[in-house]
């Protein structure tokens, strides 16, 4: 695999810099564009997305300044997986379990939607640990 298959890069400005980290707005249009998996990311759902990148060298960029943010591929993977295909497999399970068991099939439903409800109640609970394993970087174009 190369090195540009690996990494999602896109252009973005810089909207606050803090000590140790830098806030980049990002245009959606610009950034989705050519993006295979634009219709079922996320950043669909807004004009712009903010980032905030850590860096120890934030002092060198200035507010306004267009840059270039990257992640690697297998973050944006990870985002899919426990966004999407996590979801979905709770969902058809839990609802084919409690089919299966007897249960009403609008009683059923609902039971699989709360099953849903308490999956992202979780993955909201552990976002902080999540989001540390989520490493953007920053450069200069």
């Amino acid at each position: 695999m190369s090195k540009r298959a690996e990494h999602i890069e896109h252009k973005g400005t810089v909207a606050f810099i803090g000590r140790d980290f830098v806030r980049v707005n990002i245009e959606v249009n610009e950034a989705c564009g050519s993006c295979a998996s634009r219709k079922a990311c996320a950043m669909g759902q807004s004009q712009t997305r903010e980032i905030t990148v850590a860096t120890t060298e934030a002092d060198s960029f200035s507010v306004g300044e267009v840059v270039k943010v990257g992640a690697k591929q297998r973050m944006g993977i990870m985002a899919v997986v426990l966004c999407y295909v996590v979801p979905l497999i709770l969902l058809v399970t839990v609802l084919a379990v409690a089919i299966a068991l007897g249960v009403a099939e609008g009683l059923a439903a609902v039971v699989s939607l709360c099953s849903l409800a308490l999956y992202y109640g979780v993955v909201w609970l552990f976002r902080n640990q999540i989001a540390g394993r989520v490493s953007f970087t920053i450069s200069k174009l």
